[in-house]
């Protein structure tokens, strides 16, 4: 992309104005729901301590869904309050969710894993034309230069196979796949090279586990790399230590990940979580066919064995 073109993106504002009608959509069913008694409590998002900022939100009467919203700056994957992470939430009974279309997705692979059924949960789906990413400064609207790197290759803007929708979106501009850029410049790279770029991010890692805490899929109630006896991965943030744990995720989440980023988003040393993510999804469409999706699937190709499988990585 020439200078020309990145200036133009730069200034290009998106349009949100669907934002607010579905704000309103939101409301509406969620005190409905909860009014007649389908759900017990509603998980959304509501405006943060800071003017512009959104924080998640459970809600359990009518009255406190009037608090609910939708804006760009509702960037946490909700999925992530379904899971054993938040148990005491289903607890409850039957809940409600407000889900952009790569929450739907984390859903989706939730109930394949046999974590949630789809008659637990009442999908309040947004049609979402993209959200903040993280150097975007507070109260600024949406443009080309500070949405979320991966709501720029997103597919899933209006999401399929939920109880609604709220809103609808216009014409969105096209931009630029940082990502896949990234990955296609990593692949141009020699092996020795493409490891020197992984240690050295990976070197920053202070093992803060932030990453984990806020996927969707760690939801193991005891993680194989806290084990001490036998020790699985070292817990120190040391290199060694660091480098396994970050490939032991990459390949537990292989053919799971929704994309929604919130790994790389939550990461204090801003190590580039989802490009690794998005490459690990990228080998097992190539290889397999496999791609995470709005349909839950029970295994994914790492988790069985087909007679056909590809086994061209034997040597």
């Amino acid at each position: 992309m020439n200078n020309m073109a990145q200036k133009i993106e730069a200034t290009t504002p998106i349009d949100t104005s669907s934002y607010a009608s579905a704000t309103e959509a939101i409301r509406a069913e969620a005190a409905r729901l909860l009014t007649e008694g389908s759900v017990t409590a509603v998980i959304g998002y509501r405006s943060g301590k800071r003017a512009g900022t959104a924080m998640p939100a459970i809600v359990t009467s009518p009255e406190k869904a009037a608090e609910l919203i939708f804006s760009p700056s509702c960037v946490n994957n909700l999925a992530l309050y379904l899971t054993k992470a938040k148990k005491d939430i289903r607890k409850t009974g039957k809940v409600a969710i407000v889900a952009k279309g790569c929450d739907i997705k984390a859903l989706a692979g939730l109930m394949g894993e046999s974590q949630l059924k789809r008659e637990e949960v009442v999908i309040l789906a947004v049609a979402c034309a993209g959200v903040k990413g993280s150097g975007a400064a507070t109260g600024e609207p949406l443009t080309t230069a500070n949405i979320a790197r991966k709501c720029r290759e997103c597919t899933v803007h209006t999401p399929q196979g939920a109880d609604s929708v709220a809103g609808s979106l216009s014409t969105l501009p096209e931009l630029a796949p940082l990502e896949a850029e990234e990955l296609a410049r990593l692949e141009a790279l020699t092996p020795a090279e493409r490891w020197s770029f992984w240690k050295k991010h990976f070197s920053r890692c202070v093992r803060c586990l932030a990453c984990r805490q806020v996927c969707p899929f760690c939801y193991c109630e005891q993680c194989m790399c806290d084990r001490n006896r036998p020790q699985a991965v070292e817990t120190t943030p040391r290199p060694a230590g660091n480098m396994a744990w970050h490939i032991v995720r990459a390949m537990h989440l292989s053919g799971r990940c929704a994309s929604c980023a919130e790994c790389e988003r939550a990461c204090p040393m801003d190590i580039p979580l989802n490009l690794l993510n998005r490459k690990m999804a990228q080998e097992l469409k190539e290889l397999y066919g496999h791609e995470a999706g709005l349909k839950p699937k029970e295994k994914g190709p790492l988790a069985e064995y087909r007679e056909d499988d590809d086994q061209s990585f034997i040597k």
